[in-house]
């Protein structure tokens, strides 16, 4: 768990992911004692705008499903709509259990699952949909599925598909970073990279970050904007640098408020 542990933020999905951990590793010793044991449904919901660690959790999910031997490999295959849904009948349930096959012993993380359904029933979307409902019964102990998506869109998904609820035991919301939770995550995204923020630098990014969440609250970016705006400021560092002559340590690690500046706009 100490990957997970490291995460900034995400303190109450932290607290459900050591919840399931107890859950599995509790029923594991009731069966040893010969006692009735809750089955080991563990499908998932992940509820959250991009970049609040939806993928991320998935694989450390994934990594300890395989040391508690829920899962024998555990690990991640992500894919989304296109990925699934074919373009003539049979193919997209083709596709669908290709995919399946590649998730065995793993989890399969569908992105955007409500996707699946915005066609109506005509579309393929659904075959896909049928598909992996038929393998969540028939393969529960083999595989896990995570559906994952903004709030809104994932809740009437599930109100659409009456038979999915009962499916998926597990339901997790990601919430938006704090703009301190996404400041702290900039610094550990610029140290892994050996780079640092100057004074001026920092509150230039802070600014940035504040007047994103306050616009695009629905659709803010959160980690993923924050890694976005750091590579600019990377590249826009190396254009201020290059015809230096006399360039320093220092100078090859510090980000300056010139390079953040107008990151936006790049």
């Amino acid at each position: 768990m100490e990957e997970l542990d490291s995460l900034i933020g995400l303190k109450k999905v932290k607290k459900l992911v050591k919840e399931i951990r107890a859950f599995i590793e509790i029923q594991k010793r009731r069966k040893e004692e010969g006692l009735n044991n809750e089955p080991l449904v563990m499908h998932m919901i992940f509820k959250g705008n991009p970049g609040t660690g939806k993928t991320t959790v998935a694989r450390i999910i994934g990594s300890l499903f395989k040391e508690l031997d829920v899962l024998p490999k555990g690990h991640l295959i992500e894919v989304e709509r296109a990925d699934l849904v074919g373009e003539y009948i049979g193919h997209t349930a083709q596709k669908t259990r290709d995919l399946i096959k590649k998730a065995m012993g793993g989890i399969l993380f569908i992105d955007e699952a409500y996707s699946l359904a915005r066609g109506g029933q005509r579309d393929f979307g659904k075959e896909s949909i049928d598909c992996l409902t038929k393998a969540m019964e028939d393969q529960k102990e083999n595989f896990v599925l995570i559906l994952a998506g903004y709030e809104k869109e994932m809740e009437f998904f599930i109100r659409s598909n009456p038979g999915l609820r009962s499916r998926f035991p597990i339901h997790i919301d990601f919430p938006d970073y704090t703009i301190d939770e996404l400041m702290e995550i900039a610094k550990l995204m610029l140290a892994k990279r050996e780079y640092k923020l100057s004074v001026r630098a920092y509150s230039a990014l802070k600014d940035i970050l504040l007047n994103n969440n306050y616009k695009n609250q629905d659709r803010f970016g959160n980690a993923r904007l924050v890694r976005n705006l750091i590579e600019k400021a990377i590249r826009r560092q190396a254009v201020r640098l290059i015809d230096l002559n006399n360039v320093t340590r220092e100078d090859l690690i510090l980000i300056v408020e010139d390079d953040i500046k107008g990151v936006e706009d790049n």
